[in-house]
């Protein structure tokens, strides 16, 4: 089964939820913020990504580091994702997980493609 990550109180994962519920494609929700990440799913979403897709440095909680984080994050994997484990809303969002794939972001075609 496909894992859906995201905010409840983002509008993105809020409409990500609804494409695939019309779609009727079976998805599990993990909260970011309530349920937290775990590092090997972290390391999983790297692996599959790459770090410098599943950071968002537009959110809220990435303007609310300061500089020396910012710049550490950028340049030093280690800090990023230590960034990450500690404030997961720092993840690109949503993050759709199929099991072989992460899509990261909301699908354009609002996952047409997913069975």
């Amino acid at each position: 089964m496909m894992t859906l990550y995201g905010i409840k109180s983002c509008d993105t994962c809020r409409k990500a939820r609804k494409a695939l519920d019309a779609r009727g494609i079976a998805h599990r929700y993990h909260d970011l913020r309530a349920d937290g990440l775990d590092a090997a799913t972290l390391d999983r979403f790297i692996a599959l990504a790459g770090l410098e897709a599943l950071l968002n440095t537009r959110s809220t909680t990435w303007r609310g580091l300061d500089d020396t984080d910012r710049q550490a994050a950028r340049s030093d994997d280690a800090h990023a994702r230590t960034l990450i484990l500690a404030q997961p809303t720092l993840l690109k969002r949503p993050l759709l997980d199929t099991g072989e794939t992460l899509i990261v972001g909301r699908a354009r075609d609002d996952y047409a493609d997913l069975t």
